[in-house]
């Protein structure tokens, strides 16, 4: 039988480039955004956090003001620092609230079934969301533009709303048969029980996304900590109370974000700086190690791909070895990462996720803030590691990277959005540029390998049959696409910063990612 393809088109994402700032974000609208901020006056940081509020009015089933994070943020001069917005536990999250089965979850997790999925989906699956705590220290720190200015784009998107075209039809569908289940989830995403469709000529509409956009103002007015104090928190936490959530305003007002020094690793005499924290870090700065013996040659040729997938593997090994089967395969994981640099050479990294695609599925009413999921990173087995509990903070996959050059400032700050093969894709673009010395777009089309685990490769079946054949030679190879879904890889972006000239560009498979010039 002829393999089925489904796309039968060469691709090409175009590069930002200019002597200015750049934002590169997987949502054009988003980067335009931030790009709007640099236009302004304002810094990388104003960008960065002017892209993550918009969006949540423009891709709101990878992140949003429900959702949790982490941030490399580094001025020249400056040592680089870890913006941590991670997930935690609400205090009065009960244990006993998730029965398992007796069945393993084989679908999209190494780890028992629990009782209706309540850490799936629904009130009982959300941690405390940090994301906008996050944003607030990032411009509290280094933002010079008003917070008013800065939300004004993601205001104006969301009371537009989200635009009904096929790529909005296609993640919607993915999560309608949970999204069905939460009334205002229902009500917003579903009309007529069935997701919203672009016409099939002329240009798609638009809908809104609930009371976000009422939400956004009241943040533009009263500021961000209203999120965690104010009439926002008492909205997000009656919400909660009604459905029988265990976030509770206590949650809420005791959630700050902190900054930390970045882990600093050294890889083949360069400098890179590493998100602190409960990262894939850790596996990142074991994989460099690994690959510092690799037979680099002037092209990424088999020999180096084979030793990459055994150093993954080896690493994975390690990272799971302390967690058992405990963390996410990332089938379903949807994340964003966004890149920002401004024309005095302020670099920002920013990974932020809901966890699953539309996280809980869960949008509260009152507020029209989508909810994450992270009680999903959480073992259901009481007897783990990595187990659920009230306050717990779970590992993530995250991975925000900033490489210095060799006057010790910020030259490349990257990171990308998929789970599990987050830190394959970050490694291998920054050694496409860094070690390899291709152009950031040609590094963006250059075909990956992923190794999400201790067994096997997923291969693009562009690397060729050499490659794959040295990959076959010592672990199970799945030759694929590099498509829009399913989704085989994940979705990075980077910027590149010398000689007074930037080059930014964004995955070439997300249709509406784009990376936008001051």
């Amino acid at each position: 039988m002829i393999p089925h393809v489904s796309q039968h088109w060469t691709l090409r994402k175009p590069a930002a480039r200019g002597e200015g700032g750049i934002v590169a974000s997987q949502a054009r609208e988003a980067a335009e955004a931030g790009a709007a901020m640099l236009r302004m006056g304002g810094t990388a940081a104003d960008a960065a956090v002017a892209t993550a509020f918009a969006l949540a009015a423009v891709e709101p089933w990878n992140s949003g003001l429900g959702g949790i994070g982490f941030a490399q943020v580094m001025k020249p001069g400056h040592a680089a620092e870890t913006y941590d917005f991670g997930p935690r536990a609400p205090g009065g999250l009960d244990p006993s609230a998730y029965p398992m089965t007796g069945r393993m979850k084989q679908d999209l997790f190494a780890w028992p079934e629990v009782q209706g999925d309540v850490n799936i989906h629904g009130p009982k699956s959300v941690v405390i969301p940090s994301a906008v705590a996050g944003y607030a220290l990032l411009h509290e720190r280094h933002g010079t533009l008003p917070i008013r200015e800065i939300l004004a784009p993601a205001v104006a998107l969301a009371k537009r709303g989200l635009a009904q075209d096929w790529f909005t039809t296609l993640k919607i569908a993915n999560s309608a048969a949970v999204l069905r289940l939460y009334e205002e989830s229902a009500r917003i995403y579903l009309p007529n029980g069935l997701p919203p469709v672009a016409p099939y000529q002329g240009k798609p509409g638009f809908f809104r996304l609930g009371k976000l956009a009422d939400t956004l103002e009241r943040l533009q007015s009263a500021g961000l900590r209203d999120f965690y104090e104010g009439d926002v928190a008492r909205e997000i936490a009656a919400d909660m109370k009604a459905m029988e959530g265990f976030l509770s305003a206590e949650d809420l007002s005791g959630r700050t974000a902190r900054s930390v020094p970045a882990l600093e690793v050294t890889y083949r005499g360069r400098r890179l700086m590493l998100a602190r924290g409960l990262t894939a870090a850790p596996t990142l700065a074991r994989l460099l190690e690994r690959m510092e013996s690799a037979p680099f040659s002037g092209v990424p040729d088999a020999e180096w791909y084979a030793h990459l997938a055994r150093s993954l593997r080896e690493s994975y090994a390690e990272r799971l070895a302390g967690l058992g089967e405990a963390e996410p395969q990332g089938a379903d994981s949807c994340t964003t990462h966004l890149t920002a640099a401004d024309r005095n050479g302020m670099m920002v990294a920013m990974t932020t996720t809901l966890l699953s695609s539309m996280g809980s599925r869960m949008v509260l009413p009152r507020t029209g803030v989508l909810m994450n999921n992270g009680v999903m990173w959480f073992d259901p087995r009481p007897e783990t590691p990595n187990a659920i509990g009230p306050g717990k903070r779970p590992l993530c996959n995250m991975c925000p990277v900033i490489a210095l050059d060799a006057e010790g400032d910020p030259q490349v700050a990257l990171g990308a959005s998929g789970g599990r093969r987050i830190m394959a894709s970050v490694y291998q673009m920054l050694s496409y540029v860094a070690d390899f010395g291709m152009d950031p777009e040609a590094a963006a089309h250059h075909p990956r390998v992923d190794v999400s685990g201790p067994e096997g490769v997923t291969a693009d079946e562009r690397l060729g049959d050499a490659v794959v054949a040295a990959l076959a030679a010592d672990a199970p190879v799945e030759v694929v696409e590099h498509a829009v879904m399913p989704v085989n890889f994940a979705c990075p972006n980077l910027i590149l910063q010398q000689d007074g000239t930037r080059v930014g560009i964004t995955d070439v498979m997300s249709p509406w990612s784009a990376a936008i010039s001051e």
